[in-house]
């Protein structure tokens, strides 16, 4: 009876304490790392552009409100105020939160589209995995180094038109799940972010040409049935590094991403995921031999973690 009754309270106070438990733990780790944090920004590019991406800001999504698309832009907007032009010096760590901070309307986030254990809604903020998703498949191409990143727990829309392999992504919800990144090169990387009519677009510049080129590969691509209509889509990400200097390619397991199914696996255009990326630009030098979701703060058992990098740490930790 006596745990029955600790079980009434702790579910009672999970909602009132848990925010601000998450909020702490974040906290602290930013605080852990407080000298490696960058807040450093330049104006101009620096001359070597190292990586390039872009995304449509704009999808056909039947029975959702346009408005919460429309609104995903303004929050794009206010972020990329936030990030665009960073520096990412040697040893240096970005982190999307720290940067962007909390979006509220006070700040001027408006409603957009977020998901919620699988369920589509509006919150404010909504959007802005958008940015983190280009964030963490452009920095792929580079020899930064993703030390957190949360996938998503839910894939909710068929593989039509999709362009980058299943689980390419990065989640983020103020302050949980948090993207960050650090510089291991002794070389400095600026980050640019524009957010236009018709796209979001990223990019990569440093100080030095990259002497080694990286292409994503998907691998165990499989969609299984684990219960009665219950199907769990399930891959892994692996990097392709080919040193220009030595010509020596070398393999490099990056995640490996599971996510439930809201859709009917069979439907057309599901499950083609693609095997190898195009759509990063990885920008060669001259003499070169060859050529949804959002900032609602959710469960922690939302989405699961897993680093791209070599090194995790603070929140990270499996």
């Amino acid at each position: 009876m006596r745990s029955g009754r600790q079980d009434l309270v702790r579910r009672a106070l999970r909602p009132l304490a848990g925010p601000a438990v998450r909020r702490l733990l974040r906290e602290m780790q930013w605080w852990s790392v407080r000298s490696e944090l960058s807040r450093t920004r330049v104006s101009d590019p620096f001359p070597h552009v190292i990586a390039t991406h872009r995304t449509p800001l704009f999808r056909p999504l039947l029975r959702l409100d346009e408005r919460l698309q429309r609104n995903k832009v303004v929050n794009l907007r206010l972020a990329a105020e936030r990030l665009d032009g960073l520096v990412l010096g040697p040893g240096q760590r970005m982190s999307f939160w720290r940067l962007v901070g909390k979006p509220t309307r006070r700040r001027g986030f408006v409603d957009g589209l977020v998901l919620n254990r699988g369920r589509l809604e509006s919150g404010v903020g909504g959007g802005l995995c958008q940015m983190t998703n280009l964030l963490f498949w452009m920095t792929l191409h580079t020899p930064l180094e993703v030390v957190e990143r949360w996938r998503h727990g839910y894939d909710v829309f068929p593989d039509a038109g999709r362009t980058v392999p299943f689980g390419s992504g990065a989640t983020c919800a103020w302050p949980v799940l948090d993207l960050q990144i650090v510089n291991p090169t002794s070389a400095s990387f600026r980050l640019s972010l524009d957010v236009g009519e018709t796209h979001l677009a990223g990019e990569w510049t440093a100080t030095r040409p990259s002497q080694v080129r990286y292409a994503i590969e998907e691998r165990a691509h499989r969609i299984t049935r684990d219960g009665p209509g219950t199907f769990v889509r399930r891959n892994e990400l692996w990097r392709l590094e080919s040193d220009e200097a030595s010509a020596v390619t070398t393999e490099r397991f990056l995640v490996a991403n599971e996510a439930l199914l809201m859709y009917e696996p069979f439907l057309p255009g599901a499950g083609e995921s693609c095997a190898a990326a195009g759509s990063v630009e990885q920008v060669q030098r001259p003499d070169a031999i060859d050529g949804f979701s959002g900032a609602a703060e959710p469960e922690p058992a939302q989405d699961e973690r897993g680093a791209s990098g070599g090194r995790t740490d603070g929140l990270t930790q499996d």
